[in-house]
């Protein structure tokens, strides 16, 4: 594709441009999936926001590494330039991986409601007060558990492989071309 499509946006390259939407947003939605999956009534009300945004962070990742890759035909090879675009394609499995865990939290979202819509007149007596309250159910709570420890892994392996390809990146464009002391005026 990228043959096909001129990556740029006003004379610049699209890859400088989109790499801050996904070293700001693979973070935000790591740490929102760790929320979700471990604050039932977060779940309940974020899950279609946390599922839309990793499906469009996603495209947004293929199109960056799709920039970068635009970018290389067009930028004197270099090892540090070969390094990070090298790199470039591993965050995609793990930002499929956020996308599945979001997913995940979702479906566990909709068992909740419909769990909770299945009210019975005994349930309503218990959160009035009137008896003993019923507990969660327990295998939710196992999947709840499962899907925090998902979140964090998947999250934290997508925020390091974020982190390593962008050091990559920022020590290709700026290693060697600035100086420790400023520059006498011209």
């Amino acid at each position: 594709m990228s043959e096909l499509f001129d990556f740029q946006v006003a004379g610049l390259p699209m890859h400088v441009l989109l790499v801050h939407v996904i070293v700001v947003g693979v973070p935000l939605l790591a740490l929102l999936l760790i929320v979700l999956a471990a604050w039932p009534t977060a779940r309940r009300v974020l899950w279609i926001p946390a599922l839309i945004g990793a499906v469009l962070l996603l495209g947004l990742t293929w199109l960056t590494v799709e920039a970068g890759e635009w970018l290389v035909e067009r930028v004197p090879e270099t090892p540090l330039i070969e390094e990070h675009a090298d790199q470039g394609d591993d965050l995609l499995p793990w930002v499929i991986a956020l996308v599945a865990v979001a997913a995940l939290i979702g479906a566990l979202a909709i068992v909740e409601r419909r769990a909770a819509l299945k009210v019975t007149d005994a349930e309503v007596a218990v959160a009035r007060g009137v008896s003993t309250p019923a507990r969660r159910s327990p295998v939710r709570v196992v999947i709840a558990i499962l899907l925090l420890v998902a979140a964090i892994g998947v999250g934290v392996g997508a925020v390091w492989t974020t982190v390593r390809i962008g050091e990559a990146g920022s020590r290709a464009v700026w290693e060697g071309s600035f100086s420790d002391v400023p520059l006498e005026d011209r």
